[in-house]
């Protein structure tokens, strides 16, 4: 049971994409309750859309063209959320580097919507990042830096994520090759598209 009340039109959060649901629905007055409509079968969405999520981001990132571009008004590294959340499927999403100015760390990954917003994204238990300057890149989760490969960012750079949880991994590219190996393996639950930049960098959801 999903809604009760008057409305005649109500939304379902939390539905997988490319996924079919069955529904019903029962009218009731002051007489009681009448029977069930029959069954009717809905389909989600076979592609994700997502946007920079301006109500969980930090106070200090500055979002425009839509939600589809961050910039940061602090020195210090800020985190912004998607609004979608994967749990389940494989997913593929590329960030292109809008403006780099004097080489800064830009992180790039998925996070738990409760992700501390704070410090760069990786350094605590929620967020799996890649964090990659002009010359090379690191994995990190938990504040463990691992698997240092050559191969930076500049402007114009795309950044790929490819969150795959039938396999439950997480890899990500450079300008459409594979940075390193497999960043990260058993993942499991509920992630966010998410990134950390500080005012050095400008970010564009390029493919969702």
């Amino acid at each position: 049971e999903v809604y009760v009340g008057k409305e005649t039109l109500c939304t379902i959060d939390g539905l997988h994409f490319n996924s079919t649901y069955n529904a019903r629905v029962k009218a009731f007055n002051s007489s009681g309750l009448g029977p069930y409509s029959k069954t009717v079968v809905l389909q989600t969405s076979d592609v994700a859309f997502f946007t920079f999520d301006s109500n969980t981001a930090h106070r200090d990132i500055v979002l425009s063209n839509d939600n589809m571009t961050a910039s940061c008004s602090s020195y210090d590294d800020r985190v912004v959320l998607g609004t979608a959340a994967f749990s389940k499927g494989v997913h593929y999403w590329e960030v292109q580097v809008d403006r780099y100015d004097n080489h800064p760390d830009p992180a790039f990954g998925v996070a738990r919507i409760n992700v501390v917003k704070d410090m760069m994204l990786g350094k605590d238990d929620k967020a799996w990042a890649m964090y990659v300057d002009n010359n090379r890149s690191w994995f990190m989760h938990c504040n463990s830096h691992t698997n240092r490969t050559e191969g930076g960012v500049s402007k114009g750079t795309t950044v790929g994520i490819l969150l795959d949880l039938n396999k439950h991994i997480l890899i990500f590219h450079i300008n459409g090759k594979q940075q390193g190996p497999v960043a990260f393996e058993n993942i499991d639950g509920v992630f966010m598209p998410a990134i950390s930049l500080n005012r050095n960098v400008q970010r564009l959801w390029n493919y969702n």
